[in-house]
């Protein structure tokens, strides 16, 4: 158990300081996470006063450490260091206001909401795998640029819990695997969770082990109050530059709080007025002192000065960096603003159904990724182990790998992992639109990481091929049913799901090209289809920025039916049929859901008249739809295994269901 003290008087002030906010955070809020906090406070001391190089007075210089709090239920520790290291908009006052609205101190972090934040933490194991991705972005841009420029850590604390997630297993595997060197983590071994001590479910194994079995050095601190040992096991860990590195913690929960602390009651609730009163005359303090920072703390934790000098050092070597290559200044400044090279848009590939009259949507999207490749000279990612079938990796460029850092990531079959360590790419900046990629049925294993890039407001790119139950004879495990539904449904998730060649390379340059909000998802098709003739027939493909738009009008027309993806061809071919009948119905493709939501009202009712019946045909559930449309052609049960033309026609995606519906509807 932890029970020394720091070593010096100034420093103990300081790192009880952290304990005595936290509690009185938690307490005035009335809930929170008090435990974890004043545990680990001696760790977040050391990293924010001594050992990581960041200037409170510029949180976005691009040099500086990374930290992940994965642990994000003990925001208040993150708070508290911001605070007495000197971030001007964490002020005292803002943590009186911990977790209450308009704060800059909520219940868990929030990136872009507080200076000095990196990563939005909160579910479990997520920030591990964030780190992951920092930690990838910090190695490529170093060894792309220059180590004058980028050459810093990443580090981060986890939990029990965190541990115990597959999410931060499958991450910790592959960082092992890549060797990355410049990625750091102190593991708060407290032995707490909120059901009680982590024997209920956990502690038979051996973590160190485990990691040293990914590949990581591991080392254990027997005591966290020890700094000393805290510098050295610090120290060792930056040492080993070829493995990542597990610094794993013995704290006490609530320390040093005399009834609650080493118990689940300091873990998820306010230790309650007693009990911060206690704790106080534990550690020397007035009890009746609330949010007190006493004398010398200020100074003994701040980073300001020393932010700033290291900051000036690198901006000197920056400057002279510049000043040797402006085309590749240029580079880095249109990187670190998430903009492609200029140049991408002429590059796009054409499609001429003459050459090719059939095209996947996912081999069309492949042809566009070597186009564009070469005006994305910073953009990394790739599949979970699926790049022959979802077509994503760049064949001008290597895997990413130990030896040297390329821009194929080889994700292996772990889909949550990639998803959040793609979000840590986009983070980190300097990566355009970083990339996660796999079957579409399999974005329920990183639905959490897409979410969660939504919620950050991230420019991440999620490609997502077999789009449907044309799939065929993989069968119901694998066609995806409910999946664009339940994508759509996330907020601040643009969803595009291309119909053809054309509408698939302009998905891409609306996703790299145009400030899209958030990140994109891009839907493609296994099978192949029609390549729509642009130039004579349909119009260009450039107004899928628009989310929707008419393919085929015609004149005095009494029926819209709108397609997405693979159905748009049913959307014509059903519209032929019911111009066979003397009824005229135009065909609308809609890519977007999303991109639509954002035209105005006048575009949106040309595009889809208000007074006219509207049917949608889309092979997946109808979901949603009835926003749109008066009825739907749609797939609302789980598939089965047969080749996909038979699959299509038993679940009804055809022109004559399509017909049909629109002639029950005039």
């Amino acid at each position: 158990m932890a029970t020394t003290a720091p070593q010096s008087t100034s420093e103990q002030l300081a790192v009880d300081t952290i304990r005595t906010l936290a509690m009185d955070a938690v307490q005035h809020a009335g809930n929170g996470h008090p435990g974890m906090p004043m545990g680990m406070a001696p760790v977040g001391y050391l990293l924010f006063s001594e050992v990581m190089r960041h200037n409170p007075k510029d949180p976005h210089w691009p040099d500086r450490d990374r930290f992940v709090l994965s642990a994000g239920h003990g925001s208040m520790l993150l708070y508290a260091c911001l605070h007495l290291s000197g971030y001007p908009d964490l002020t005292l006052e803002e943590i009186r206001h911990f977790r209450t609205w308009g704060s800059r101190t909520p219940g868990h972090p929030e990136v872009h909401h507080t200076a000095g934040v990196e990563v939005t933490t909160g579910p479990l194991g997520q920030g591990v795998a964030n780190a992951v991705g920092l930690a990838l972005a910090e190695r490529f841009l170093r060894e792309k640029y220059g180590s004058e420029v980028q050459n810093h850590h990443t580090y981060g604390i986890c939990s029990d819990g965190d541990l115990m997630e597959g999410v931060s297993a499958e991450a910790a595997s592959l960082a092992g695997h890549l060797g990355l060197g410049q990625l750091i983590f102190f593991y708060d071994h407290n032995h707490i969770s909120i059901d009680g001590r982590t024997s209920l479910a956990f502690d038979t194994e051996d973590v160190n082990k485990r990691f040293d079995a990914y590949g990581w050095h591991t080392q254990d601190v027997d005591d966290v109050n020890d700094l000393a040992a805290l510098r050295a096991a610090v120290k060792a860990a930056q040492d080993e530059t070829g493995r990542p590195s597990l610094i794993r913690v013995r704290s006490t929960i609530g320390f040093p709080a005399p009834n609650k602390g080493g118990t689940p009651g300091a873990h998820g609730a306010a230790l309650g007025e007693d009990e911060v009163r206690a704790t106080k005359e534990v550690l020397g303090w007035d009890p009746d002192k609330h949010f007190f920072v006493p004398d010398g703390v200020y100074e003994q934790f701040s980073a300001v000065d020393r932010g700033a000098a290291l900051q000036a050092e690198w901006q000197e070597r920056f400057d002279a960096w510049r000043a040797a290559d402006a085309t590749r200044a240029e580079e880095w400044d249109l990187a670190w603003a998430g903009k492609p090279l200029p140049g991408l848009d002429a590059a796009l590939p054409t499609f001429d159904p003459a050459d090719k009259p059939k095209l996947a949507t996912r081999a069309a999207s492949h042809t566009t990724i070597q186009a564009i490749a070469p005006f994305l000279p910073t953009q990394v990612g790739g599949s979970a182990d699926l790049n022959e079938s979802v077509k994503t990796g760049i064949e001008a460029d290597a895997p990413y790998s130990r030896e040297q850092a390329n821009r194929n990531v080889y994700w292996g079959i772990r889909e949550h992992a990639m998803g959040a360590a793609v979000n840590g790419l986009a983070l980190h900046g300097g990566i355009v639109r970083p990339l996660g990629a796999t079957f579409l049925q399999f974005a329920d294993y990183m639905r959490p990481a897409i979410r969660l890039s939504a919620l950050m407001n991230l420019p991440t790119l999620w490609v997502f091929s077999h789009d449907s139950i044309a799939l065929g004879e993989d069968g119901p495990t694998h066609q995806p049913v409910e999946h664009i539904a339940a994508l759509r449904a996330i907020p601040n998730l643009t969803v595009i799901r291309p119909s053809d060649a054309a509408e698939t390379a302009e998905a891409w340059r609306v996703a790299v090209d145009e400030e899209v909000e958030g990140p994109v998802l891009l839907v493609l098709s296994r099978q192949n289809l029609p390549v729509l003739d642009r130039t004579n027939t349909y119009p260009s493909a450039k107004a899928l920025d628009k989310g929707a738009y008419v393919l085929a009008d015609v004149d005095d027309a009494v029926a819209t039916i709108v397609g997405t993806g693979s159905e748009v061809q049913v959307a014509i071919a059903a519209a032929e049929l019911l111009a066979e009948d003397g009824v005229k119905a135009r065909v609308v493709a809609m890519p977007s859901w999303e991109l639509f939501e954002q035209q105005d009202q006048a575009y949106r009712d040309s595009v889809l008249p208000p007074n006219q019946p509207k049917v949608s045909v889309e092979a997946g559930i109808h979901m949603g739809w009835e926003r749109w449309v008066d009825a739907s052609v749609s797939v609302d049960r789980f598939g089965a295994s047969a080749a996909g033309e038979v699959m299509l026609a038993e679940y009804g995606i055809t022109p004559e269901a399509v017909a049909d519906k629109v002639r029950g509807l005039l």
